[in-house]
């Protein structure tokens, strides 16, 4: 493993700027050439784990993994976090945190085949990474001292394997009936032209059933001297077609004149047609190095949307992994063509000019990732509330919550969806159908059994209705925050006012679980009783939870007697970063924690929030394999780092603001729509405090600045300290909302 802590600075009489070593792939910053992003991303920070335990590795493992895939890309072609040794996937999620997915792996294996591969998890290729940048991993495989070599197109993967060791002969086998979990439904032939057609199944992610349908089509470069497949622990040389569990096919080559093979390959989730024509759309050639320069430039027009300088080396390399993985999903679903499968196990068609998008982990997203994509790549992020209102259309009319390919998995809980579409909005994504976003968010939010597929939008939602609550606290919670973001929705996006005012009051609802003799949110029996101060409270603790009103956090900090005694209980929350579930201190790497460190601009002491996201970054984030607090989430952690470093934070559900910390770079700069830029100056890494900021010349002295505002560009210009300047921030409290009496 290299490590990215120890990369050297260079100076030369023509060179202006720094010339950055990582992982062997280096990134200039010369005066007339573009800055290559892509070679900034350190793919492997998150793949591994640092947990309590062996048996706790979710507490603090990113769940990341360290191939090349494209941004919002179809394909990712990596070794899986859950089992690496089965080799390379074709398809898997950045930071989720169960096996999933994981469709035929790949591997290649010095000699003859001799034995079975059955599952393939007797592999032990011992991984020796060379370079794992964006859109590009090299790696060896240092116990046959194979060299592989990987990079992507949006729905099409290509690798080169050269075999080192002095062997005439070399194999690569396919897991055709092998995925992350349990497959049911596989089947794989071999042509006569060494090409490869297959599909298979998706089994299970976190206990609930995937059963969407892969299509798979590959070649190789070279002719192969022996072909054959296998099922279970029967190897069988000459075999052209094998079905079911455990099974895959294989091909040996002679490598006594050329020890590289290249081989390449496309899926779609629509027919074994449209994986041939996505192959023959974007990967007509065997130049390697001509697909993996397409796909760096892909990422650095995306990474290049937020340029940051002045930060040390480890930093740099830390932002852009972060940005890189916030831009990993929802990804597309649509062939070249245009066609998807739907929710309703249709195929659809896309507009021309449009894609359609899946994966929506929409419980960890809703809080950061939703709003960095928004501001970055609003038309694309359009498209994908586009695509989850289709998919909510086509499903019974209700919103999901976690999509896998075309299925409502029903993972976690709340409506976060609702607030998914309200904050793409408020940040700038706003090219979709506004009314039937709001109609499917209401369906969900009032028709008690509403569902996407065979889940329920809002489980409990008729006690909800009549009685104001569900048991659970924290599921409660996540209705109150749905309800103020639906609210918001149709007052922004329809001026529908009563609507408005209607769900705003649903939003006090958390009042009703909130027990004032205790002073804390505790759950309640549906008969009123309370139940246990811990009971309910979803992945993380009563502690935690208390914050999780992010629209009102006056009335939190009323609800227990003002400013202070809210100080004081934020003070004790943060005695520590690293909470298990259970634990009652923060959790840096859980989702219900992400927006309390900000929650200090609200009580009064703003220059604590400062501090505390200062600490934060450095304590909890580092540049190395397992240098993530928690699973990544498909970016939702990834662009928390951003935001933190960037001084701001979107803490209000449905509402377009961010709130302000002290940044940790001496200038960014943000390009927005219309050719617009926001740039940030002054932020340092080793300073914490806000003694002074101004936006275009005027003297700021809020910690909240409406995204509108910001939205037009300008120059956000930051005075750092060493010392707190308690007064400053306080001349405007951030907004709280409630409804009028």
């Amino acid at each position: 493993m290299v490590d990215f802590r120890n990369l050297k600075k260079y100076k030369t009489r023509n060179l202006s700027l720094i010339l950055l070593l990582a992982l062997g792939t280096h990134f200039t910053f010369a005066q007339n050439k573009a800055p290559n992003y892509a070679g900034m991303v350190n793919t492997t920070i998150g793949s591994k784990g640092k947990g309590h335990g062996v048996h706790e590795q979710y507490l603090e493992a990113g769940y990341t993994f360290p191939g090349a895939m494209y941004p919002m890309g179809m394909v990712q072609f990596t070794p899986t976090f859950f089992a690496e040794n089965k080799g390379f996937v074709v398809n898997q999620l950045s930071g989720a945190g169960c096996d999933h997915m994981g469709n035929f792996p790949v591997m290649p294996l010095a000699g003859a085949l001799t034995k079975s591969p059955a599952d393939m998890k007797g592999f032990d290729p011992q991984y020796q990474i060379n370079k794992a940048s964006a859109g590009f991993y090299d790696v060896n495989l240092k116990k046959d001292n194979i060299n592989a070599t990987l990079t992507v197109t949006p729905r099409t993967g290509m690798a080169t394997f050269t075999f080192k060791a002095a062997r005439d002969k070399g194999t690569i086998v396919i897991g055709t009936g092998i995925n992350g979990t349990k497959i049911s439904l596989a089947n794989a032939r071999i042509l006569a032209d060494h090409t490869i057609e297959a599909y298979a199944d998706g089994g299970s992610f976190c206990g609930s059933a995937t059963p969407y349908k892969i299509y798979f089509v590959a070649k190789f470069d070279t002719e192969p001297i022996v072909s054959g497949a296998w099922k279970e622990q029967e190897l069988n040389a000459g075999k052209k077609e094998v079905e079911g569990e455990n099974s895959g096919i294989y091909f040996t080559f002679d490598l006594s004149k050329n020890k590289t093979v290249k081989y390449k390959f496309a899926v779609s989730y629509v027919s074994l047609a449209n994986a041939k024509q996505n192959l023959a759309a974007e990967n007509t050639t065997w130049d390697f190095n001509l697909i993996k320069n397409k796909a760096q430039t892909a990422w650095n027009n995306y990474l290049g949307k937020i340029k940051v300088s002045g930060g040390n080396n480890d930093q740099t390399i830390q932002f852009y992994t972060h940005l890189y993985h916030a831009l990993a999903h929802p990804n597309i679903s649509n062939d070249v063509n245009g066609a998807y499968m739907g929710a309703d196990n249709q195929v659809h068609q896309v507009i021309a000019g449009k894609n359609n998008y899946t994966s929506f982990s929409n419980w960890d997203t809703y809080r950061t990732q939703i709003q960095l994509i928004s501001i970055l790549a609003p038309k694309e992020t359009s498209q994908i509330i586009q695509s989850t209102i289709d998919f909510a259309a086509q499903s019974g009319g209700s919103l999901p919550r976690w999509v896998m390919a075309n299925t409502e998995t029903g993972i976690m809980q709340g409506d976060p969806t609702s607030i998914v579409i309200a904050n793409a909005y408020a940040f700038g994504a706003k090219d979709f159908d506004h009314k039937l976003a709001l109609k499917v968010m209401r369906k969900g939010a009032e028709i008690p059994e509403a569902k996407s597929q065979q889940i329920e939008t809002r489980p409990y939602l008729a006690q909800y209705l009549s009685k104001g609550y569900v048991n659970d606290a924290s599921m409660n919670l996540e209705y109150t925050s749905a309800d103020f973001a639906i609210g918001q929705f149709a007052l922004q996006a329809l001026n529908q006012k009563d609507i408005y005012q209607t769900y705003l009051k649903r939003s006090n609802q958390w009042k009703n679980q909130f027990d004032a003799e205790t002073k804390w949110i505790r759950s309640k029996e549906s008969d009123g009783k309370w139940r246990g101060q811990n009971d309910g409270m979803r992945e993380a603790n009563y502690k935690s939870y208390y914050w999780m009103v992010p629209y009102n956090i006056k009335g939190l900090a009323d609800g227990i007697g003002g400013n202070k005694p809210a100080e004081a209980r934020l003070d004790d929350f943060f005695r520590k970063l690293n909470a298990n579930y259970s634990q009652d201190w923060f959790a840096a790497g859980n989702e219900p924690d992400f927006q309390v460190p900000w929650i200090y601009n609200w009580i009064g002491a703003p220059y604590k929030t400062q501090n505390l996201v200062k600490r934060i970054i450095k304590e909890q984030y580092t540049n190395t394999a397992s240098g993530l607090p928690g699973n990544d989430d498909l970016g939702a952690m990834g662009a928390f780092y951003v935001f933190a470093n960037m001084g701001m934070f979107p803490v209000i559900p449905g509402i377009g603001g961010v709130s302000l910390n002290s940044p940790s770079f001496s200038k960014i700069t943000v390009s927005l729509p219309n050719k617009k830029l926001l740039e940030i100056t002054g932020g340092d890494n080793n300073l914490t405090y806000i003694d002074k900021l101004t936006f275009n010349g005027q003297v700021i002295n809020s910690t909240w600045i409406p995204w509108t505002k910001l939205a037009q560009g300008g120059k956000l210009n930051y005075t750092l300290s060493s010392k707190p300047n308690k007064n400053w921030g306080l001349s405007t409290v951030p907004p709280s909302f409630q409804p009028k009496k």
